[in-house]
């Protein structure tokens, strides 16, 4: 499968939780940034294996399945270094050296505002 490169940043949102994985897709998109949306971290993989023009990555922290959100991050961060990478959760309560280096945490429920002026702040925009 091939994929034309975006003119806007590409955001991968990675929810399980379909209302909260439509609404930020809507939110980033309606911010400037083009989506694609995982509905768990094995889905989130498969697409980062197949697509090289992702810069973002906004997972929430628990999903079913054997990986996590804080796993993802750390699959990510050493298979895909440049891809930046935002994790969000209501229930885990994260320390600094939980993600990945440069890594950011955003708690849920957040403001929209607060997610698209944090990845517009990581990705220079």
């Amino acid at each position: 499968m091939q994929h034309h490169a975006c003119t806007r940043p590409l955001v991968l949102v990675v929810e399980d939780e379909v209302l909260l994985r439509w609404t930020a897709a809507e939110a980033l998109q309606e911010a400037g940034f083009d989506v694609v949306e995982a509905g768990s971290a094995t889905e989130a993989i498969s697409i980062l294996e197949k697509r090289s023009d992702i810069r973002a990555v906004f997972t929430d922290i628990q999903m079913p399945g054997s990986i996590d959100g804080l796993k993802l991050a750390h699959l990510i961060s050493f298979r895909w270094p440049p891809i930046r990478i935002i994790a969000t959760s209501g229930q885990v309560k994260l320390r600094d050296d939980d993600l990945p280096q440069g890594g950011r945490y955003l708690r849920k429920p957040y403001p929209v505002a607060d997610l698209t002026d944090l990845l517009g702040e990581m990705m220079g925009k």
